[in-house]
């Protein structure tokens, strides 16, 4: 059974027992690492649990909420390891697991109701990553975030068949 990591400040109090019945509807199993009450915080502590529960490899993806999705999914992108997109709509979301392999994903409850909010999560934990040409994207974005220019140039110039699409 796949795990999956949430979090939210206290703007996403509200919505995120109603993802997290539907995560665990999907057959998810699901751990809650706060916020626990509506009295205000900061998402930077909530998106710095989510992105690093998903970093060590205890939990396969996350999902975090704040009041836009933007500044929860900008805290969980500074861990290194975690590709958090921030999604209002359903799309975007399954776009960026099949193209970007994002491990966590963000939204806002200011911006997204509780049933869209499902159909975003859904689409999302649906969708698979498609490798191919995205695979050298991703590697390049490691590289990146790894400080290593030497990886980054092999990875840009390969003509490798690990880069090609299927």
């Amino acid at each position: 059974m796949e795990k999956i990591v949430i979090g939210s400040d206290h703007v996403g109090f509200e919505l995120k027992p109603v993802i997290i019945e539907y995560v665990k509807s999907l057959g998810y199993e699901v751990k809650d690492v706060g916020t626990y009450s509506s009295e205000r915080t900061d998402y930077t502590i909530y998106g710095k649990k989510v992105g690093e529960a998903v970093a060590s490899k205890k939990y396969d993806l996350g999902i975090a909420i704040c009041g836009t999705g933007i500044g929860i999914g900008i805290a969980a992108n500074k861990v290194k390891g975690i590709r958090c997109c921030s999604c209002s709509e359903p799309y975007s979301a399954k776009l960026s697991r099949q193209h970007n392999n994002s491990n966590v994903l963000a939204f806002g409850s200011r911006v997204v109701g509780p049933e869209l909010a499902k159909m975003i999560v859904g689409e999302w934990l649906n969708a698979k990553f498609l490798g191919g040409r995205h695979l050298r994207r991703i590697d390049e974005i490691t590289a990146e975030e790894n400080e290593d220019e030497e990886l980054f140039q092999k990875v840009m110039t390969s003509d490798s068949v690990r880069y090609q699409d299927n």
